[in-house]
């Protein structure tokens, strides 16, 4: 039995090419990455994975697996209501 390691990159607000960079560190060092981003930073996170797969394409990194869902959250009100998430796989070409 083989378990895979994964590491996972949370999407902020902060600039786009620190993301990048994290992921492309973290890749460095194991075989996949996970991006994860809910709400307004979805857009940011299909950003970093095709800046990644595009830019580094020589290096062999793909995207692979995508999920997407919603989660229940409280708002400050004490509403409940829905988010979308987002999780993106970057990961090592296996040629």
């Amino acid at each position: 039995m083989s378990i895979e390691t994964h590491d996972t990159v949370f999407i902020g607000k902060k600039p786009l090419m620190a993301y990048v960079t994290s992921a492309l560190i973290q890749l460095a060092n194991v075989p996949s990455v996970n991006i994860k981003a809910r709400g307004l930073s979805i857009g940011r996170a299909v950003d970093v994975a095709q800046i990644i797969a595009r830019k580094t394409e020589n290096a062999g990194y793909t995207i692979g697996e995508i999920k997407i869902d919603s989660e229940l959250l409280e708002s400050q009100d004490g509403r409940s209501r829905n988010v979308s998430t987002i999780e993106i796989e970057i990961k090592r070409s296996t040629n």
